[in-house]
């Protein structure tokens, strides 16, 4: 019964709506957001936090993007290069080059001449899912219903697409300002030396064929804003073109002071509930007919500095 929650939810607000026995004044989902009590947010430790400062340009104020890695036990080999290429300051000097529109935005050494750091663990492509028996049963949300997986979770504040209710893999989705490793082709997977950031519609084919490391919590807009690129697949034409990349860290490195915080909503949370029930069944005024249905990346996690 439990894996049918979100959607019993999602139904039962729908025909109450319908039978006009909605709250005379629903909650906007903003509204469920500011009355969640503070239990229910998870601070993001600071070494899951990965900093990226673009150069600014005149006049500009600092242009900065952070990451949140992927948690356990999504965070497969390629998180840990992660890792080593910051501790490394291996991306400092390197650029954003490509950027695709409705795609993604790519970042790392456009002259491929960068010598790597030592030590990086080179992936499986069976790496790209995790054994659902990996996982704690206990920390997984029922998703709603999806075209591309026979199921759908929320794990740790995380979207997953999995094999149906039972057994079998699991696997991080491509939503919105999803982190990617930029490879080439197969047995190709990517170091994680080049990565992207979802910028356009949800790529969800892309859902086990290039590993997941994170997603953008803050900083978007300066990936998302950037011209775009006039070559194949979205690269710059120009070396003058591409967009410098002053320093990336590990938010565990920063000074205490510069050190960004931020708690996402737990999954596994009343409001969590609430919340995704409305974003499914909006019935703000600005609404004539309410959806009915969220898919998975509609459902984003919340996220927000603490308070």
């Amino acid at each position: 019964m439990a894996a049918f929650l979100l959607s019993l939810l999602i139904a039962q607000a729908a025909a109450a709506q319908a039978a006009g026995r909605a709250s005379p004044s629903p909650q906007s989902p903003s509204e469920i957001l500011a009355a969640a009590p503070a239990a229910e947010w998870v601070e993001i430790a600071a070494d899951d936090l990965l900093v990226m400062d673009l150069a600014a340009n005149p006049g500009e104020s600092q242009r900065r993007i952070v990451i949140q890695l992927i948690a356990e036990p999504f965070a497969r080999p390629w998180v840990a290069n992660v890792r080593r290429l910051a501790a490394a300051h291996w991306w400092d000097g390197t650029s954003v080059n490509r950027v695709q529109d409705n795609y993604v935005a790519q970042w790392g050494d456009a002259t491929e001449k960068k010598p790597l750091p030592p030590h990086l663990t080179v992936a499986a492509e069976s790496d790209y899912t995790t054994d659902r028996a990996a996982l704690r049963p206990e920390e997984l949300t029922p998703g709603p219903s999806d075209v591309y997986a026979p199921a759908t979770f929320f794990y740790r504040g995380w979207p997953v697409g999995a094999d149906g209710q039972g057994g079998g893999a699991a696997w991080p989705v491509h939503c919105y300002g999803m982190v990617g490793v930029g490879r080439d082709v197969s047995p190709n997977t990517g170091t994680g030396a080049e990565l992207y950031a979802v910028i356009g519609h949800a790529p969800r084919h892309l859902d086990r064929n290039i590993a997941v490391v994170g997603r953008v919590i803050e900083g978007i807009e300066h990936l998302s804003s950037l011209p775009r690129g006039s070559l194949g697949l979205g690269f710059y034409e120009r070396a003058e073109q591409r967009v410098p990349i002053r320093q990336i860290r590990l938010a565990s490195e920063l000074p205490a002071a510069e050190r960004p915080a931020f708690a996402y909503l737990s999954t596994r949370s009343g409001s969590w509930s609430r919340y995704a029930a409305a974003r499914a069944n909006r019935q703000d005024s600005f609404f004539i007919r309410p959806a009915g249905a969220a898919d998975i990346c509609n459902l984003p996690v919340p996220i927000r500095r603490p308070r």
